[in-house]
């Protein structure tokens, strides 16, 4: 899966280990590296869990479109799809099998 981050912020933070480790300390930053080679590695978003661990989901309420895998107990990888356009399924909810690129937005916490 392509991956693209929201900010350039963001993106030092995912790929340089010391600025992870600094932001998130190391248990959280070590999950958050897990999380983006699984991420990675996966074909399309259906490829990725949606029980424990990363237990991949769609948000809802003000983070409607958004969707998160858990890191460390409350924080959450948040993120959009970003194929042009976005595919959805004939009741109107989104074809995990098409979502090929992603763009992360946040790590937080979403209680």
């Amino acid at each position: 899966m392509v991956i693209y981050f929201r900010t350039k912020r963001l993106q030092k933070i995912c790929s340089n280990a010391n600025e992870s480790v600094k932001k998130l300390g190391p248990k959280m930053a070590r999950k958050l590296q897990q999380r983006l080679m699984e991420l990675k590695a996966a074909s399309c978003l259906a490829d990725i869990s949606k029980v424990p661990p990363p237990r991949c989901h769609p948000l809802s309420g003000d983070r409607d479109g958004q969707l998160s895998v858990d890191l460390e107990h409350p924080y959450r990888l948040l993120f959009v799809p970003a194929n042009d356009p976005i595919s959805v399924t004939q009741d109107g909810g989104l074809d995990w099998t098409r979502v090929t690129e992603i763009e992360i937005v946040e790590i937080g916490d979403t209680h």
